[in-house]
């Protein structure tokens, strides 16, 4: 039983993040084999338990949410219809079973009556009511992934409610998963020291993620960037943790010292977060034909896989990550990469990349220009073969589970 309540939130949301990603690689991989498999979603009034047959339909539906049915009366009078609303409509004509919040230990055992696996790799739907009802089915095993504890390492870069929320779902997986799973080791052993914490340590075991292949698409990339010129590129939510103010701080101080034809663009790939709004200040005042640092809330998988080919560097200076996909994308399709000196990095990259202290804005501006210098044709340079793949990965998680 995967809970795909994540990926239904994200229907007609945009590109998918991270953890997005995760989950969707697992619906296809669970698809594809022939195991019973069931599809959990959390909706407004309870739970919906549905068939294999509804994993192609969400599928489809996040590639082309204009493809998700408009319900039928009476819910089609309602002004305020999300897409993930009506996606959820539109599944629970095709449930298995449905019931009440209090009713779901009931529908997972007349679902799984001989037990089995109900796996959540989406950090939602994790609260003390889903899984202690699901733990108490019996012969029913949880696998649920904590892709990282950034919020309870770091609550100074999230927002409050946030930490809250990740708080007491962390606390409801320590309480009632059989096993932990994590992106790295480095995850891992923050993961276990919080379970200490909470008084209960179940089985973790770290087990690196597989990277989806995706084709370039030259033909998507915004004409604003001018791809005759050097640029990097920087992935992810502007949030404080991704650091983004240091690279404005880096292409400030380049613009005082180097001419403008000689400076190089950084490009900025990410929706806008939270608690940045100095930094969104600084990215609004540049919003100018003249300026070097180019901003794109949202790009498709196929803009960023041909910019990444043609970047001089993918830039990340997190302060805290719990796996960085975007760092090993990058090395895959052999763009250099410069980021923090975090543990993570070093375990998924290895001699690979380039690191620098964040607090070295000298080292990373050096480096920056000496990249920018370099004559790099799209793609060249040493490929990095990420450790595993996703058929590893199952490999290893379907033999733990």
């Amino acid at each position: 039983m995967l809970d795909v309540s994540r990926l239904v939130s994200r229907i007609g949301r945009g590109p998918l993040t991270g953890v997005d990603r995760v989950e969707r690689a697992y619906l296809v991989a669970l698809l594809a084999r022939t195991t019973p498999l069931f599809l959990l979603v959390r909706s407004p009034v309870g739970y919906l338990v549905l068939p294999r047959s509804a994993g192609p339909l969400i599928l489809g539906w996040l590639d082309a949410p204009q493809t998700v049915p408009r319900p039928g009366l009476p819910f089609g009078l309602a002004r305020d219809l999300s897409l993930p609303r009506q996606a959820r409509i539109a599944l629970r004509a095709r449930r298995v079973r449905s019931c009440l919040p209090w009713r779901l230990t009931a529908a997972a055992r007349a679902t799984m009556p001989q037990g089995g696996v109900y796996l959540n790799v989406g950090h939602s739907n994790l609260s003390h009511r889903t899984l202690s009802q699901l733990h108490s089915v019996p012969g029913l095993r949880l696998a649920v992934m904590v892709h990282d504890t950034i919020p309870l390492d770091h609550p100074e870069y999230c927002r409050d409610e946030a930490v809250a929320s990740f708080r007491k779902g962390f606390r409801a997986v320590a309480d009632h998963a059989d096993v932990i799973l994590c992106p790295s080791q480095a995850a891992a052993r923050a993961t276990a020291g919080w379970c200490v914490k909470c008084g209960r340590s179940p089985e973790i075991r770290a087990v690196p993620l597989g990277l989806d292949p995706v084709k370039p698409a030259l033909a998507e990339i915004p004409a604003t960037i001018d791809l005759r010129r050097p640029y990097f590129l920087a992935l992810g939510t502007i949030e404080p943790r991704k650091n983004h103010a240091l690279l404005l701080d880096i292409w400030e101080a380049m613009a005082a010292e180097l001419p403008a034809e000689a400076m190089p663009q950084l490009v900025i790939v990410g929706r806008r977060g939270w608690r940045n709004e100095d930094v969104f200040a600084r990215l609004d005042a540049l919003r100018t034909p003249a300026s070097a640092i180019r901003e794109f809330g949202d790009l498709g998988d196929g803009a960023v896989a041909a910019l990444l080919l043609g970047a001089r560097a993918l830039l990340m200076p997190s302060f805290a990550e719990g796996y960085g996909l975007p760092v090993a994308e990058a090395a895959r399709a052999g763009t250099p990469v410069l980021c923090n000196d975090l543990p993570v990095f070093r375990e998924v990259l290895g001699d690979y990349a380039v690191y620098a202290d964040v607090g070295d804005m000298y080292s990373w501006k050096t480096t920056i220009i000496e990249f920018a210098g370099r004559v790099r044709a799209p793609g060249s340079g040493h490929f990095f073969e990420a450790e595993t793949g996703w058929t590893d990965h199952f490999k290893v998680v379907l033999s733990i589970v």
